[in-house]
């Protein structure tokens, strides 16, 4: 039986990103998992959807604003249609196994290896207030990945690094103290919504941008979404095939590729202006039954945190085994 593990960081509030290339992919795989509330009963494997909290303290967090951000965040995940008798939905940090076994892969990293990881490189090395945890964070994710055994790991080119130091690490552990971990295969999924910017379409729409004038947060209200979208960056060409994918029109692409991801059409679209309004009725629409969702299950917390209590108790389950082979493994 094999497992699908995927984890998503609460490093700011949830965007449309997260949502068109995030959270329905997880939809989807759990969907296509069977409906048995056992890994025995599932016939596409055990599905698990997690909050990297200790992800998050990479860099500084305010708690007060950490904690509701987490709230905020696994409301969310079951208001986009994750459904705890068919996927487990867990907090990493209330799986101690994630933090215990991290300690002995950074035991059995190299630190040439984690010098070359890109998020140090670029967001941490010479600065005197980088967090140790961001350098030492590749070994976490590893640990994240091993606990669970899975043999195929889905991840895209921003990730594919510290999924290959993942690779490494355990083929070192098993070859220096025996056949503990699963080496996991890399597998690029097919090509999804890959949502930009709208103020910068060259980068990525980040739940963690400050100022956020190109963000669409999967909470905006419709007023601020149409905000958002009416000053979204295009260009200046005005002829008649002005409304077209192309690399030399980044803006214009991303609003296109929106459109598409949320159900919408550019058939008859000429104008910018018209191409902005419809995005705008895309995304309403596509955020409406998220956010009446989100507003329901907001009025229970007591029932979203009991979810995810239950989820990560059973992640303390699965994962005992994988730390205990791995600490006798090491003579301790």
């Amino acid at each position: 039986m094999d497992r699908n593990l995927s984890l998503i960081t609460p490093t700011g509030r949830l965007t449309l990103g997260n949502h068109l290339g995030a959270l329905r992919r997880f939809v989807a795989a759990q969907d296509a998992s069977g409906n048995g509330a056992s890994g025995e009963d599932r016939a596409g494997g055990e599905c698990f959807f997690g909050l990297s909290d200790l992800h998050a303290l990479t860099t500084p967090q305010d708690p007060a604003v950490l904690r509701a951000t987490v709230t905020e965040m696994a409301t969310l995940f079951l208001a986009a249609g994750l459904d705890p008798a068919r996927a487990t939905l867990f907090r990493q940090s209330q799986v101690p196994a994630h933090r215990e076994l991290a300690y002995l892969l950074e035991c059995t990293a190299y630190t040439g290896e984690l010098n070359r990881m890109i998020q140090f490189k670029e967001k941490g090395r010479g600065v005197p207030s980088t967090r140790v945890s961001l350098y030492t964070y590749p070994a976490l994710m590893a640990a994240d990945i091993l606990l669970y055994r899975p043999s195929v790991v889905p991840v895209g080119d921003d990730q594919r690094q510290h999924v290959e130091l993942t690779r490494d690490v355990a083929i070192r552990f098993n070859h220096a103290y025996g056949p503990v971990f699963v080496v996991p295969e890399v597998r690029t999924p097919a090509a999804g919504a890959r949502v930009m910017d709208l103020a910068d379409p060259t980068r990525k729409m980040s739940k963690s941008a400050e100022p956020d004038a190109g963000v669409i947060r999967l909470l905006d209200p419709p007023d601020v979404v149409r905000r958002k979208v009416s000053r979204a960056v295009t260009d200046s060409d005005t002829g008649p095939d002005a409304v077209r994918v192309s690399a030399e029109k980044p803006g214009v692409s991303n609003l296109l590729d929106i459109l598409a991801a949320c159900g919408g059409s550019a058939d008859g679209i000429t104008t910018y202006g018209a191409l902005k309004s419809a995005v705008t009725e895309a995304v309403v629409a596509t955020l409406d039954p998220l956010q009446r969702a989100h507003a329901e299950l907001a009025d229970d917390p007591a029932y979203v945190e009991s979810v995810f209590a239950a989820g990560s108790a059973h992640c303390r389950e699965v994962t005992a085994s994988v730390l205990a082979d791995a600490t006798a493994a090491m003579g301790l």
